[in-house]
């Protein structure tokens, strides 16, 4: 098949195959970074957070198993493999923290939410990807390449070069994510985390087969949402011109998984944004998102799984990071923070 279609279109699959789980998560699962600081924040309630922790073990401990056969190498990852530059993870992390709180979600979310008919997501999305081209490619590139210049690391950055295993990682986490006996009974939670956890371990195994599989080079990737919507975006406007990818694939199947389990649950209806301050609020939050995910090499997904699961340095410093931006954006909305004054 992969002769037929070609290997991007194969990755495409893949993703499309992963984002679709990642979608039914995010609106069967109640999977949601920002849900889940705002739950710790202000409700009271850890049950989301370690919800995240399940998908983070799950992916750490496939990752392991992968790597310990020989299908996947975490070390040439571009999380490993490429230079880490701690100011870009500290600044983009809040960037994009802060931003996704002014937007009410991050790019997985907004995309899942656009899924359900939410149009305001599609101003977040379409903003997002903008930004993210713009930082990439476009004309903020060249600040950015000044800054923190693109180059390949001296040595893997990553704690498996220390001798850190993915696997042994992977069985801590999840010890610690179920020492609450509380959250044994949230069984829901816990089934999607597992999801959404295998989807990362998809994304790894199954571009790394096609790299392997195709004389051509594909880049071995997993789930993230910042640079594949500005991708998809690209290949919407000029098909004929560019190929499928993975972060594509991936990207669409959010979309679909999220209307999906919209339907499912009878939440899927038309909405719109009927006040100009949230919309302004949201414009923004998105550009500092699509700004931020790229000085930091990836958003909530693309740092908190992704890259966490073959243990890059950048993981927990961006994670903290977004989690500080946002918990300032969150408080200077509730108490009365608005752009519009």
């Amino acid at each position: 098949m992969i002769d037929t279609i070609g290997p991007g279109a194969f990755a495409a699959l893949i993703g499309l195959c992963g984002g679709l789980i990642l979608g039914l998560a995010a609106r069967l699962g109640r999977f949601c970074s920002m849900g889940a600081i705002e739950d710790a924040l202000y409700q009271g309630s850890d049950a989301r957070a370690r919800q995240w922790g399940i998908a983070i073990g799950i992916s750490l401990l496939g990752t392991g198993v992968l790597s310990a056969f020989g299908f996947f190498a975490p070390l040439e990852t571009i999380y490993a493999s490429l230079k880490w530059y701690p100011l870009a993870s500290i600044i983009g992390g809040l960037m994009f923290g802060y931003g996704m709180a002014m937007a009410g979600n991050c790019g997985f979310g907004a995309l899942a939410r656009l899924g359900g008919g939410d149009l305001r997501n599609f101003v977040i999305v379409t903003v997002m990807g903008l930004a993210t081209y713009m930082t990439l490619n476009g004309p903020l590139a060249e600040l950015r390449v000044m800054l923190f210049p693109p180059a390949p690391s001296e040595a893997p950055a990553s704690l498996i070069r220390f001798g850190i295993s993915p696997l042994i990682a992977g069985i801590l986490v999840l010890a610690i994510t179920l020492s609450s006996r509380a959250f044994w009974s949230e069984r829901r939670l816990i089934g999607w985390g597992v999801l959404v956890g295998l989807a990362i371990v998809s994304g790894w195994a199954g571009t790394s087969w096609v790299s392997m599989a195709s004389f051509e080079a594909e880049p071995v990737s997993s789930h993230t949402f910042a640079a594949p919507i500005g991708d998809s975006m690209f290949y919407l406007m000029t098909s004929s011109a560019s190929t499928l990818n993975f972060g594509v694939g991936s990207v669409a199947g959010v979309l679909g998984g999220a209307a999906i389990g919209s339907l499912i649950k009878g939440h899927f209806r038309w909405e719109a944004c009927e006040d100009p301050r949230e919309l302004k609020r949201q414009i923004a939050g998105a550009a500092l998102m699509g700004v931020g995910a790229v000085l930091a090499f990836g958003c909530t997904v693309g740092q908190g799984l992704s890259a966490l699961s073959v243990l890059a340095f950048s993981a927990p410093v961006t994670i903290i990071a977004i989690i500080a931006g946002a918990a300032l954006g969150l408080r200077q909305l509730i108490s009365g923070f608005s752009l519009a004054r």
